[in-house]
Parts: C-alpha cells; sequence; structure tokens
C-alpha cells in the first residue's frame, strides 16, 4: 500500500531512524534503513485498514439529522413500553 502523501527527505529520514530505534531492540537483530522503510510501510498500511474497517462499520453521522430522529423515536417507543409494563406489574401486585 503506497500513500499519496511523500514525506520530505528529512522527515522521511527522521521516520527511517525512529522506526530502527523502535524495532530494532524488539527484533534483536540490526536492520537495514529499508528494513526500516518496509516495517513503517507495512504499520501504515495496518492503521489505514483498520480506520477503513472503522469507517465502514460506523452509524449515520451525528449531523444527519433523520438518522437521530428514527433512533430516538426507536428508544422513545421502548422506553414508553418499559414504564406501561412496570406500571401494570405494579398494580397487578397489589
Amino acid at each position: 500500500m503506497r500513500s499519496s502523501v511523500k514525506l520530505s527527505t528529512a522527515a522521511n529520514d527522521n521516520l527511517i531512524d525512529r522506526t530502527i530505534a523502535v524495532w530494532q531492540p524488539r527484533l534483536r537483530r540490526d536492520l537495514s534503513r529499508e528494513d526500516a522503510r518496509q516495517i513503517a510501510e507495512n504499520v501504515t498500511g495496518f492503521f489505514k485498514l483498520l480506520a477503513e474497517w472503522s469507517r465502514a462499520e460506523m452509524p449515520a453521522p451525528a449531523n444527519d439529522n433523520n438518522a437521530q430522529v428514527r433512533v430516538l423515536g426507536a428508544e422513545t417507543e421502548r422506553h414508553s413500553e418499559t414504564t406501561v409494563e412496570q406500571g401494570e406489574q405494579g398494580r397487578s401486585r397489589s
């Protein structure tokens, strides 16, 4: 997975250096700059995929007024039924 945003040379060098600093101790072997580049690319791709899945599972945006009315209406109906049931149960015990 390739990024459409190109890092400056300094930013790219910094990313590679930081990737080596984080991963080399965990892997317990020397990493080349190419190894670090691949790790950074793979981690970036992983989080892009997670974000894509998260967006696919999200409900309608909060600013979608029609969706809010439907959801709130359903909750109000359920709440009203529960209130009536509880009231009837209370009366039947007396």
